[in-house]
């Protein structure tokens, strides 16, 4: 009985032992080291050594006993792992050496360490297409998603450049919201954190989360100088008065009057408002 009950008590789960690393917002668990002394005898597992749980707090919870607090999906990125070389160059990419290990979700690798080729830098700064530009109702520019996409294929080619989650993804009551990072070339260029707006339900988190990314994206393509103008008040003005208006229109629903911007272009509001 005794012989059963010491294997069983051997059998705990090493993942009990190891030590634990955070990083925003997750908690992973770090691989236990090699020894050749011999293991210690297991003890009980300790607050620090669990992983970390969302619980919310009294004070967020309503008085139907349903839970406001904001939260974070267990989607931690696993580390990325890839090989470089110091003296990496973008126009050598032959130069990498194998065995070389980074971790994105909190690494800094070549931020900063040198400038891209003329090429390169010229598709990524020539200006956009006047026609590209869209505007929403409230009157901010913007670029769709997909022209970044194929600015950053132009310049880097297909497979040359990605997006890495650094964080979990946060979820409050009406947004959601993860911290990305862009590489190019093997290199960290820019980290930003995007959002989306999200209010409940399961069919509707996927579409979400794809929304956070492409928000991402768009801000860490503003430090390699993509669509720049859609940040220059005067390109701005000059682009409302000759592309655009801003209209009456009235809810169909309430019958609330307001104004709203819209392309010339579009001859029609979109429901649920009706121009006056």
């Amino acid at each position: 009985m005794m012989h059963s009950l010491r294997l069983s008590f051997q059998a705990t789960p090493r993942a009990l032992h190891s030590p634990i690393r955070t990083y925003s917002r997750y908690v992973r668990t770090a691989p236990k080291t090699a020894s050749t002394k011999s293991a210690p005898k297991p003890a009980s597992a300790t607050e620090e050594e669990l992983p970390e749980q969302d619980t919310p707090s009294t004070e967020s919870r309503t008085a139907g006993g349903t839970s406001t607090a904001s939260f974070a999906f267990h989607d931690a990125p696993p580390e990325t792992r890839s090989t470089y070389n110091p003296s990496y160059s973008p126009s050598s990419p032959s130069s990498l050496l194998p065995n070389n290990i980074i971790d994105w979700s909190d690494s800094y690798h070549g931020l900063g360490s040198q400038p891209f080729s003329k090429e390169i830098a010229d598709i990524l700064l020539a200006p956009i297409e006047e026609q590209d530009i869209e505007i929403k109702p409230d009157g901010l520019l913007y670029l769709p998603e997909i022209k970044y996409r194929r600015i950053l294929n132009k310049a880097f080619g297909p497979g040359g450049w990605g997006l890495v989650p650094r964080t979990e993804s946060l979820v409050t009551k009406s947004q959601i919201s993860r911290e990305y990072g862009l590489i190019c070339h093997g290199r960290l260029i820019s980290i930003a954190r995007g959002e989306q707006d999200y209010f409940g339900g399961e069919e509707k988190v996927t579409t979400a989360l794809e929304g956070c990314k492409s928000n991402a994206l768009m801000r860490c393509c503003k430090d390699l100088g993509i669509a720049s103008e859609l940040w220059d008040p005067g390109f701005i003005r000059r682009w409302k008065a000759k592309y655009c208006e801003e209209v009456f229109v009235e809810h169909v629903v309430n019958k609330k009057k307001k104004k709203l911007w819209k392309l010339k272009s579009n001859k029609k509001i979109d429901y649920p408002y009706k121009q006056l």
